[in-house]
């Protein structure tokens, strides 16, 4: 099996640095206890394209699975309202929207930014847009986020103690060809340090590449 991953692995970066001239980026964001991914909204790609309409003059978004019971019962953090969070119910999604890069919005050492070909990019797109509820082929603001720049949208799959916000981000990632584990993946720091593990693996080899070429 780890012979079998480390195949994958060098098949995916071949492939993504096949062609640098034609990278693209997949921001992967950790916010606490939770993992969203985002795009240069000049990289968003039909249909996920159409929710930047919803936004002028913003630069990058950012997208992050929810329970919506939690969301609808936010106040009254307590008691059997909570529990039901464990059980599989409707879900949101946070639209976090930002006019700088997200490097510059979050703490250092919580952005990784993962090169992406065009198909990669694509592929990660529709996983997102697909999560979304739709409505005669667009989606709808359901009600403002936390704070200035936030959106939640309806989502169709199932949120639950088993499948999280970052499970959900995983599996972004994984639609994308990207040699990410999702199953299993409950908490933060279980993708987190995939995706840590996958940029150093990178790097490296681009470094490797670069020092071979010199």
């Amino acid at each position: 099996m780890r012979i079998c991953g480390l195949l994958l692995l060098i098949a995916w970066t071949h492939s993504a640095y096949a062609d640098e001239g034609a990278l693209h980026t997949v921001y992967v964001v950790r916010r606490g206890w939770h993992v969203d991914v985002g795009y240069a909204v000049q990289d968003l790609r039909e249909p996920l394209r159409s929710i930047a309409k919803n936004f002028p003059g913003v630069d990058y978004v950012l997208f992050g699975f929810g329970d919506k019971h939690y969301l609808d019962n936010v106040k009254n953090q307590h008691g059997p309202q909570m529990l039901a969070a464990l059980w599989p119910g409707r879900s949101i999604i946070l639209v976090t929207t930002l006019r700088s890069p997200p490097q510059s919005a979050f703490e250092d050492g919580q952005v990784i930014a993962l090169s992406a070909t065009e198909q990669q990019l694509q592929d990660s797109q529709r996983f997102v847009w697909d999560s979304l509820l739709t409505e005669s082929g667009k989606v709808n603001i359901y009600q403002p986020g936390p704070y200035d720049g936030g959106y939640y949208f309806l989502a169709l799959p199932k949120y639950s103690a088993f499948h999280t916000c970052n499970t959900w981000a995983a599996q972004t990632l994984r639609a994308a060809g990207f040699p990410i584990r999702a199953q299993g993946v409950l908490f933060a720091r279980q993708l987190w340090s995939q995706v840590r593990r996958l940029q150093r693996r990178a790097d490296s080899l681009s470094e490797h590449s670069a020092a071979t070429d010199q």
